[in-house]
């Protein structure tokens, strides 16, 4: 009887099993969690973008050399001058030492005129000529390479002003040329040229080439000046001065003539 009714158009009602079915696929299921081991290299990917962001490797730079001239300034090493130096290093190892020692005091912000005389002061004309020179490469090859990788990214955006960009253009496109004229000219201060530098497009290498041979000259009148402090009135230390004092003048007048050029004008 139930079947003749099916048949004939009746009233008729799902099977229970059929019921059922639909009834279960109707209802979403709920997502599988991800495994922990995911989970966990998710948060660390996070963190390390944060970490190696622009702004974040700029602000590392700002504490290390922060740090740095903190630690000068903690260790007195202008006590080189009174104390002299220490009896346990001579001949070459001194001279190293104090090459490595002025690198890491120029990267502190430390002025390289003391450094210069110092040197002189300590291992005479020549020896001190080379500490200096050494020193002064290694602590510009170190600020170039801690601006580049930690400061660069951050800086270069904000480049906007019409100053910054005739330095970062002169900078990126005549680096080497650039370089040479501000070490040769004394008037940009060392560690400002070599933030400069690391933030432009320059390379390294003739970066420090450029430095290298334009810091001979200032370097040399320096040591001598030192190596010959005691006798002031003789013709070595005159001439000294006369090639610490030129130069600069000469900066001066060329920068003050070629200034509307930064203008824009």
């Amino acid at each position: 009887m139930l079947d003749a009714t099916n048949r004939s158009g009746g009233t008729a009602t799902a099977p229970p099993r059929a019921a059922t079915t639909d009834l279960a696929v109707a209802v979403p299921t709920a997502a599988p969690a991800l495994p922990a081991p995911v989970a966990a290299t998710g948060v660390a990917a996070r963190c390390a973008r944060v970490l190696l962001s622009p702004w974040s490797r700029l602000s590392l730079l700002v504490v290390l050399l922060a740090s740095a001239a903190s630690t000068v300034l903690l260790l007195e090493p202008q006590r080189l001058l009174t104390d002299g130096w220490p009896p346990q290093l001579g001949g070459a190892a001194a001279v190293v030492a104090y090459a490595v020692a002025y690198g890491v005091c120029t990267v502190a912000f430390v002025p390289r005129p003391l450094l210069n005389i110092a040197a002189g002061a300590l291992f005479g004309s020549q020896l001190g000529l080379g500490a200096a020179l050494g020193g002064t490469v290694l602590g510009a090859g170190l600020a170039f390479c801690l601006g580049r990788a930690l400061g660069q990214d951050a800086l270069r955006p904000l480049l906007r002003g019409r100053w910054l960009k005739a330095a970062d253009h002169q900078l990126s496109r005549h680096g080497f040329r650039s370089m040479l004229a501000t070490r040769l000219f004394p008037g940009i201060p060392f560690a400002a040229a070599n933030y400069c530098a690391a933030v432009s497009r320059m390379g390294l290498p003739p970066f420090l080439l450029a430095t290298a041979l334009g810091s001979i000259p200032n370097t040399a009148a320096y040591a001598v000046a030192g190596a010959r402090a005691s006798t002031p009135t003789s013709p070595a230390f005159l001439i000294a001065l006369a090639c610490i004092a030129v130069p600069g003048l000469v900066g001066a007048a060329v920068a003050w003539r070629k200034r509307h050029r930064l203008r824009g004008d």
